[in-house]
């Protein structure tokens, strides 16, 4: 798991100090709010935060999906035993398709998809992991070579 996060450190190198919009901002339009604008001590992200606005993830455009996806990356590696994580299940149901327009999955670089990857093989396959289903399902539509809707 060490080498996964020292890619997942490496590869996502290059994002920007802010997204477009917030988590807490998707978690906004969810509730059919407005979406407030990102506030640096508000949006600090800590499993609390992604605990809390976990419905946001599904209403990231593509360059907010990118500046989170690191984060919940990890935060899905740290709990990959937690059946109570709901930061892991909303996550992990964005890697599936479809895409969207502009896409999200085809936003990442090469060396970034091969983290998405491992971490994926990482929750389908290890024994310890409540995510199994979860992940595999990813990896079979879109992920894994010869995927479905690749």
């Amino acid at each position: 798991m060490e080498s996964i996060v020292a890619n997942l450190n490496k590869s996502f190198g290059d994002l920007p100090a802010s997204p477009p919009m917030s988590l807490r901002g998707g978690n906004s339009l969810d509730d059919y709010q407005a979406a407030p604008a990102f506030d640096p001590e508000l949006d600090r992200i800590t499993p609390e935060y992604l605990e809390t606005y976990f419905w946001g993830i599904s209403y990231l455009d593509t360059q907010s999906w990118r500046f989170y996806l690191p984060h919940l990356l990890g935060y899905a590696l740290k709990n990959t035993a937690n059946p109570h994580s709901n930061a892991t299940d909303s996550f992990l149901s964005s890697l599936r398709p479809p895409d969207r327009d502009p896409p999200r999955f085809g936003s990442l670089t090469v060396a970034e998809e091969q983290v998405v990857v491992a971490v994926l093989d990482k929750l389908a396959f290890s024994d310890q992991s409540v995510w199994q289903e979860s992940a595999q399902v990813a990896l079979e539509e879109y992920w894994a070579p010869g995927a479905t809707y690749r």
